[in-house]
């Protein structure tokens, strides 16, 4: 390398620094110097000062052109040539250099400094969580092998000693994320699986698309959940397995569905009615009047067939809504 730089030299200064440079920082990744040593290498290589910035894993490292740490809480310019480390822009190496345009040996410096400070960020702090459909996909495999589905883990971000959960959106591909009691949730109908061992996350999986399943758009047409989580059902997650989605619906969701179709208020009134504690809170959830709930039951059970003021008529009501979700294709 010394005297492929040499010989460049010779010929175009600038080649000649660049094959330095490159073999100053390959050197560094072999020796699997840290990020100070990196940020170091690039300020004195550029000599101005350099900074790396990654908000998200609270990485905050800046070096004069002398070799000295000082680091500073003021914005970077614009102006500066940097590269990212990451789509999106908040983590970032830059040289705090004024001119317009970033010499070839500062752009040199730029990327061979961010590929090892890269691997040092991988190594030592953990990724950010990654949605790479590919290693989602990997980790979720209950056919993979495990090795693959723990370097999968890895590459998500996910510690293989900690729990994690799946998540079925209706709307998007499927997500892991840390198993924490309330993680963040896309928009739209999401299946929640159980925060499971990063192992176990295609059983998570399997579960987070039974419980979309049980989820609803939320409206007068399709009253319930927009969210499910799977642990939550219990034995109800049974029906799953008895009623098959697009098959010929049962008879007491066709008897809803009958009685829906002349009747605009019927679902949303009857979902409050097994949601609610009483029929007072149902008429308050629904914003009438007691008694017109009173009434919108009367016409309700003669359309159905039977009672909705009992226990048993409630439980009945209860199954056939939930039915009603499952027999969706």
């Amino acid at each position: 390398m010394k005297e492929l730089a040499g010989r460049l030299t010779a010929l175009d200064p600038d080649a000649g620094a660049a094959v330095r440079v490159i073999g100053y920082f390959d050197r560094l990744s072999e020796a699997r110097a840290g990020l100070e040593a990196l940020v170091r290498g690039a300020a004195v290589l550029a000599g101005v000062p350099a900074r790396l910035v990654d908000a998200e894993r609270r990485v905050r490292v800046r070096v004069e052109a002398d070799g000295t740490r000082r680091d500073s809480g003021a914005p970077a310019d614009p102006g500066w040539p940097c590269v990212a480390l990451a789509p999106g822009g908040a983590a970032a190496l830059w040289l705090e250099r004024a001119e317009a345009a970033p010499s070839v040996v500062d752009a040199v410096i730029l990327e061979r400094a961010a590929g090892a400070v890269r691997l040092v960020l991988d190594r030592t702090r953990g990724r950010a969580p990654s949605d790479d459909p590919a290693l989602v996909e990997t980790v979720l495999d209950a056919a993979a092998p495990e090795a693959a589905r723990l370097h999968a883990a890895r590459g998500l971000g996910l510690d293989p000693a900690a729990l994690a959960r799946a998540l079925a959106p209706l709307d998007g591909r499927p997500l892991v994320v840390p198993g924490r009691a309330d993680p963040e949730l896309p928009l739209g109908r999401v299946g929640v699986g159980p925060a499971v061992p990063v192992l176990e996350l295609p059983r998570s999986w399997a579960d987070a698309r039974t419980a979309l399943r049980f989820t609803a758009e939320g409206t007068a047409r399709d009253p319930g959940p927009a969210v499910v989580h799977a642990d939550e059902l219990g034995g109800v997650a049974l029906l799953a397995g008895l009623v098959a989605p697009g098959a010929e619906p049962p008879p007491d969701v066709q008897a809803l569905e009958g009685a829906a179709a002349s009747t605009p208020w019927l679902l949303a009134t009857v979902h409050a009615v097994v949601s609610t504690a009483s029929l007072r809170a149902a008429a308050a959830e629904i914003n009438v009047h007691h008694s017109t709930l009173q009434d919108r039951l009367s016409h309700a059970e003669h359309l159905l067939g039977w009672p909705l003021r009992t226990p048993q008529g409630r439980l009945r009501l209860q199954l056939a809504l939930t039915m009603r979700h499952l027999a969706r294709p």
